[in-house]
């Protein structure tokens, strides 16, 4: 739904297998997430903090609107997604943000994935009971 006159600015976020496009626009503080609100798609405190977290740091938090497109992994890697699109969408947006931003961890890309399991393995790392007798 792009309306004429309206202008956009696009953030990817990745967190594990999370994936989120977000879009900022100017506007009163609205945040949606696949069509729902943010309060309803999060449910704990923490995944909702993990969202506004970029937002609030540049005091901007009733200053941009926020839709958002999350898919892939669960809701805490979909939470940690947001926060780094919407931390790049706003360095997009002004530049000055960027320090601020960089300071509070915002713009760091989380690599952290979940281990591989190993054959003759019960997980990544946990093995079989070994037994002597």
């Amino acid at each position: 739904m792009h309306e004429t006159g309206r202008t956009y600015i696009w953030g990817t976020g990745r967190r594990k297998t999370a994936v989120a496009r977000v879009r900022l626009r100017a506007g009163s503080g609205k945040v949606l997430i696949n069509g729902r609100p943010f309060e309803v798609h999060f449910p704990t405190e923490k995944q909702r903090l993990d969202v506004l977290g970029p937002l609030q740091a540049v005091g901007g938090a009733d200053k941009w609107d926020v839709w958002a497109r999350a898919s892939g992994g669960g809701l805490t890697g979909q939470s940690g997604a947001m926060r780094l699109g919407i931390a790049r969408a706003l360095r997009i947006a002004d530049a000055a943000h960027e320090e601020v931003l960089r300071d509070g961890g915002f713009l760091t890309r989380d690599s952290r994935m979940v281990e591989r399991k190993k054959y003759g393995q019960k997980k990544a790392r946990r093995r079989f009971q070994f037994s002597k007798r």
